[in-house]
């Protein structure tokens, strides 16, 4: 794929995490939509840079704030928007909701909502694909709070011992819920933590998709070529509050405008007029071409089938 070729498919995938997660807010607003809601408006880039170049095989393992790692993997549009009404029809079969989307066929297991909870797991699939001799490798994302977890030195531990093929992806968007990072940490980057591990770590701008991707691109190599894991932090915001009830006042406003400015959306679209890559018109239709996507999405998912009562007992672990 030539890069301009790259550029509008990225630009269409943050276009499209975008637009669905306001429309998903549209509808709860609207008390249509069932649930709750943790959305990650203003992190796109994130997420389409970090998965962009995995293949098919590769795992994703996600936060309680996970539309945008599931759309990005592959999880289809209808499948995501039917999960938040709770239908049949949705990826976790409506079991899972906002914060538990995934499918396992395009290698998302179902988002883990615990803070933290994720970095083991990954850690495990991790060591499942090297003992049996793939090249898969696995991408995990967790926020700045939970990087205070115990969770996380020991999964960055036993995948620096172990010489796993883990990718751990921190979305540093200042605040763990309300609380803001440099309230709960002495040093000035998460990245730094790496090296008590003897494992390599990066800081990336997370509101510039492409420099995301290219180190991405370098820690997925070095991963799947059997050199072990890496620590990616990427420096970003979300736009919105932590959840439904959160109206962010404990946010300063210069601050909010100044990463507002930075919008990875916003920009990209800016770049790829400026250089070329697409005219208005096409950029236009693309973005027409998403939006009824999703409507569609949410016509399929109003008119898909609640589960049956006993589906409540189905697909669920008894243990003796």
């Amino acid at each position: 794929m030539e890069q301009k070729e790259r550029i509008l498919k990225m630009y269409e995938m943050m276009y499209l995490i975008r637009k669905y997660e306001e429309r998903v807010n549209s509808l709860f607003l609207q008390g249509i939509l069932p649930g709750t809601i943790h959305q990650s408006l203003g992190q796109e880039a994130c997420a389409v840079g970090m998965l962009f170049d995995l293949e098919a095989n590769d795992y994703v393992v996600s936060t309680h704030r996970p539309a945008g790692h599931a759309l990005a993997k592959g999880v289809p549009l209808r499948s995501m928007m039917a999960e938040m009404f709770g239908k049949s029809t949705g990826c976790c079969r409506g079991k899972g909701g906002s914060m538990h989307v995934g499918d396992i066929r395009v290698g998302m297991p179902p988002a883990i909502a615990i803070v933290g909870g994720g970095l083991p797991i990954a850690v495990g699939l991790g060591l499942a694909c090297k003992m049996k001799g793939t090249d898969r490798v696995v991408i995990c994302f967790f926020g700045d709070g939970a990087s205070n977890e115990g969770a996380f030195h020991e999964a960055l531990n036993g995948a620096a011992i172990w010489n796993l093929p883990v990718i751990f992806a921190c979305e540093n968007n200042l605040y763990a819920a309300s609380t803001r990072v440099d309230k709960v940490m002495k040093i000035e980057h998460i990245a730094e933590r790496a090296s008590a591990y003897g494992i390599p770590s990066r800081i990336v701008d997370g509101m510039d998709v492409l420099k995301v991707n290219e180190e991405a691109r370098m820690a997925i190599e070095r991963a799947r070529n059997g050199k072990g894991p890496t620590l990616l932090e990427l420096k970003t915001y979300r736009f919105c509050g932590h959840s439904r009830t959160d109206s962010c006042r404990y946010r300063d406003k210069k601050e909010e405008e100044h990463w507002r400015s930075r919008d990875p959306i916003h920009n990209l679209r800016s770049h790829i007029l400026q250089e070329h890559i697409a005219d208005e018109e096409s950029l236009q239709v693309l973005e027409n071409q998403v939006l009824e996507d999703i409507e569609e999405s949410v016509q399929y998912a109003l008119s898909s089938p609640d589960p049956e009562p006993e589906e409540a007992l189905k697909h669920v672990f008894y243990g003796e």
